[in-house]
């Protein structure tokens, strides 16, 4: 959530909170801006969702700081880091093509080997157009995986759908 701040706030009156959390009550926008100038503080507005909204005086910055602290808090509660951070690793995804011609192929499998190699997993994805190609694809993945036997080992069972199969491969 984006917190407002000062000039900012639209409303015309606001539920103001002093620099040390006394109520102030329902004052107007302009009255609430005076006295946060007249006290060297930001004003912030802490929620738009009832009417007047709350209303908060708070020192010079700290509302920034507060937001940004609130924002990095809530992404980690809900699984995502923010850049840079990540916990998770990261499964590089190689797609091949159920009918994928020699060299491609062996391109495609110098990259998954690469990757294994280096420690990461390799999702492999065979995209199929039909149920025809449907066999193709399964026996490209087969082909992949025993391919790759020696840097990695299938994380998951090989999965086939209407559309091809996957296979998430972990290094050995």
């Amino acid at each position: 959530m984006a917190v407002l701040i000062n000039e900012q706030i639209r409303a015309s009156e606001v539920v103001l909170t002093g620099l040390k959390g006394e109520k102030l009550g329902v004052v107007s926008r302009e009255e609430a801006l005076a006295r946060a100038r007249s006290a060297g503080a930001d004003l912030v507005c802490t929620s738009l969702m009832s009417s007047p909204p709350p209303c908060s005086l708070m020192a010079k910055g700290k509302a920034k700081a507060a937001a940004q602290k609130d924002n990095t808090a809530r992404k980690a509660a809900s699984g995502r880091t923010p850049a840079g951070a990540d916990s998770k690793e990261k499964v590089k995804e190689l797609r091949f093509t159920a009918h994928i011609e020699e060299h491609d192929y062996d391109t495609k499998l110098r990259q998954a080997d690469k990757h294994l190699r280096s420690g990461k997993p390799v999702q492999l994805v065979v995209k199929a157009s039909g149920a025809k190609e449907a066999a193709a694809s399964k026996a490209v993945i087969e082909r992949l995986l025993a391919d790759l036997k020696e840097v990695g080992m299938k994380d998951t069972g090989i999965q086939y759908g209407g559309k091809g199969s996957q296979v998430k491969v972990n290094p050995r």
